[in-house]
């Protein structure tokens, strides 16, 4: 199947719908690890194939470095997902998704803060890098 914009897109949606669905049950205020057990149920419900606390490969030159990072979610091998349950997104967690968006190779990216009154309007947000633009419409 080939990838593409409307399809990422959908992607996008169904992943926030199942954040959403979680959220409305449980409220914020709980550990991230409960909400990311959560997601994966939900995801696995919704027929969504991904890969938990994904390992992250790091690469420097000709050197393949242990840097043990770890990836909540990688959704159909081209969305990574962050989880958070924390105060406020700060530009570290921003910055996190793109490194991991970078390093996966993957065009599009999701943060989501579960530690928020209204998830979809303050708790999530989406990114893409320069690989979506060569994404067919």
């Amino acid at each position: 199947m080939s990838i593409t914009k409307s399809y990422l897109k959908d992607l996008v949606y169904k992943v926030n719908g199942a954040a959403i669905e979680i959220h409305k049950a449980l409220g914020p205020g709980l550990l991230e690890s409960v909400y990311h057990e959560c997601m994966k149920h939900e995801l696995s419900l919704r027929k969504i194939n991904f890969v938990s606390e994904f390992n992250v490969p790091v690469q420097y030159k000709e050197l393949e470095i242990e840097a043990k990072l770890r990836c909540d979610l990688l959704v159909e091998n081209i969305l990574a997902v962050e989880l958070k349950s924390v105060e406020g997104i700060i530009p570290l967690y921003e910055a996190q998704i793109l490194t991991y968006m970078k390093l996966l190779k993957v065009p599009k990216g999701l943060l989501i803060n579960f530690n928020s009154t209204h998830i979809f309007e303050k708790g999530q947000r989406t990114f893409v890098n320069e690989l979506y633009k060569n994404i067919p419409d």
